[in-house]
């Protein structure tokens, strides 16, 4: 493989190489995510526009003087360590290059429609043949095969389709029940997630085989995949979980309390921990009740056993709850704005904020990678990259092209 022309890289992914073609946010999430490991990503974006993220604000970032660029902070959350490469590959000069790129690139991301990067040269059949070793990751809505494989997706449809927004949302029975997405773009971060690692277990694999492969992620796929227990409670009980607000469907008491001043999370595992509850709480009778003597008990005389512990909370703050529960290993904890939970000491000594040097504002504030090793801990140098910043460098330094040939490139349009 051609030496990186990005020289800042470092970590675990230090030597492979990602062509990122998606934008959005389920492929470039996981575009960022093998960045932060130390891969070398190289976005490709149209030129003059690039992602259609870049756009998607207020928020934008503000310069030295206060005054807003044209970097979103949506786009800023999702292409940190990225290098930008402007390329129209509606033109031949532009398909071209991408599939110089591929054949210097470990692995390609991209959410194109069905088909769409056949027409260009850009599929993994044409690809492949150029690159046997790279790992092609296509991110599609619905999948590449089935009777909704053409439709567009989008992470709010997806969400209510399979199935999240038929248990996130308050009872329908209550003030306010009905269907509610998650506050993010779950079904995007996870495809991102579970797209990332589809592509290291492919690399690992490709040790062996001395191969790459194609990787087919949907999001519907996805979506249906991680709901994990509420999954199994209909497989294995038959009926379909429905909405619950913040009660949990095979867990009692595990759901929000109003307190004095707000609201605490009571998060109660084990029946030990629910008798020290009760004991603290002064409702020690709770833990002596026949009909809330075990979980599977207090599951079915749910309504009965919050009722009794309601009253209760609402004797004490929130932050008293917390210090009287706390040392009882007793579960809880409060609901933080993000003011907040960026403030908190505990995200603060884990460093989950980071400040990342940028052109254009001095340094822009982004959320660290959680993912901490030992021996090689992540880097933060580059921030989320200017449109087409490193076209020149790229196509100069990895493709080997000429100052002519870039300046007739940009001439006709093609980067």
């Amino acid at each position: 493989m051609t030496a990186s022309t990005d020289k800042k890289r470092s970590g675990p992914l230090a030597g492979i190489r990602v062509l990122d073609m998606s934008r959005i946010l389920a492929g470039p999430w996981s575009g960022q995510v093998l960045a932060d490991l130390g891969a070398e990503v190289i976005k490709i974006e149209r030129p003059g526009k690039g992602d259609d993220t870049r756009g998607w604000g207020p928020p934008f970032l503000k310069d030295s003087d206060g005054k807003d660029t044209s970097e979103s902070a949506y786009f800023l959350c999702a292409n940190r360590a990225k290098q930008s490469v402007t390329l129209d590959i509606a033109k031949p000069e532009g398909q071209a290059i991408a599939r110089e790129l591929a054949q210097h690139a470990d692995i390609l991301l991209e959410n194109y429609k069905v088909g769409d990067l056949k027409r260009y040269g850009l599929d993994y059949a044409t690809l492949s043949a150029l690159n046997p070793r790279i790992v092609y990751c296509s991110i599609t809505g619905f999948g590449q095969d089935g009777p909704f494989k053409d439709r567009a997706g989008y992470d709010f449809m997806v969400q209510g389709m399979g199935g999240l927004m038929s248990i996130t949302g308050e009872r329908d029975d209550l003030p306010g029940g009905g269907p509610q997405k998650a506050g993010v773009a779950i079904a995007d971060l996870m495809t991102g997630m579970y797209s990332t690692v589809a592509i290291l277990a492919a690399i690992e694999e490709r040790h062996r085989s001395g191969q790459g492969q194609y990787i087919d992620m949907a999001l519907l796929d996805t979506q249906v995949a991680w709901l994990a227990n509420q999954n199994s409670n209909y497989l294995i009980g038959g009926a379909a979980p429905v909405r619950m607000g913040n009660a949990h469907p095979n867990v009692v008491p595990y759901q929000t309390f109003a307190t004095q001043d707000g609201d605490v999370i009571l998060a109660i595992g084990n029946d030990g921990q629910y008798k020290r509850f009760c004991e603290a709480a002064g409702i020690a009778e709770c833990a002596t009740d026949a009909r809330f003597a075990s979980n599977a008990l207090r599951i079915a005389n749910r309504d009965a056993c919050i009722a009794a512990i309601t009253p209760a909370m609402k004797k004490k703050t929130t932050a008293q709850w917390i210090a009287v529960l706390e040392p009882l290993g007793v579960p809880c904890g409060p609901i933080h704005r993000l003011d907040e939970v960026f403030a908190n000491p505990q995200i603060k000594h884990r460093n989950m904020q980071i400040n990342v040097p940028h052109p254009l504002s001095g340094t822009v504030p982004l959320v660290a990678n959680p993912i901490k090793y030992s021996r090689t801990p992540l880097e933060y140098t580059m921030p989320p990259p200017l449109l087409g910043e490193h076209t020149d460098t790229v196509l100069r330094d990895l493709l080997g092209k000429s100052e002519a040939e870039i300046a007739v490139l940009k001439a006709t349009g093609v980067i």
